[in-house]
């Protein structure tokens, strides 16, 4: 299990992650975020424990970016010490109107595309523009490369829950045990 810890001015977050299915425990005043944290969890086969608190008196930024970055750190610790990996990763997740494809290579360079547009700016009291904001966060520390694309929009719950859902289903497959080295460079990370 990688522990992450991180304090900020702005921030709290404490979180673990087992690459293994489990009960975790996702605790943060943000009900969207615990929300979709739970989704990817779930999706990617992973154990969550996160504790967090944030400045949600100015907004879900920080918060949301914050857990991005803790989760991401934890799951590069992962990266470092597992096994090898697949390294590659993809899913197409239709969620009724809704179609993300969600793509991910465990490159050792951390990068999001992002492709969608949310028919809302806001999912309950949660800033739609957060959902790539984590993304960007998580695949800059976890170094990935990571593509969500949006094929078809109903409305903007849908495409939140899509793309965590798809891309904890992409997560999973590149993380499968690989039995040829991923790279013929030689090297990772």
């Amino acid at each position: 299990m990688n522990h992450v810890k991180r304090i900020t001015r702005e921030t709290s977050v404490e979180l673990s992650l087992e690459l293994a299915p489990g009960d975790g425990v996702i605790e943060t005043p943000c009900g969207f975020l615990n929300h979709m944290i739970t989704l990817l969890a779930h999706h990617a086969g992973w154990q969550v424990r996160l504790a967090a608190s944030g400045d949600l008196a100015v907004d879900a930024h920080h918060l949301t970016e914050d857990v991005g970055i803790a989760l991401g750190q934890a799951l590069l610790q992962e990266l470092q010490s597992g096994p090898p990996r697949r390294r590659y990763g993809e899913c197409m997740l239709p969620m009724d109107g809704t179609l993300v494809l969600a793509a991910v290579d465990l490159s050792g360079r951390g990068f999001l595309a992002w492709e969608g547009t949310f028919p809302s700016p806001r999912c309950g009291d949660f800033d739609t523009e957060l959902v790539p904001e984590f993304w960007r966060a998580f695949a800059r520390e976890s170094r990935s490369t990571i593509h969500l694309r949006a094929l078809a929009v109903d409305n903007s719950h849908h495409l939140a829950e899509a793309a965590f859902k798809g891309a904890g289903r992409a997560l999973r497959g590149a993380l499968c045990p690989g039995d040829t080295p991923p790279s013929t460079k030689g090297v990772w990370l």
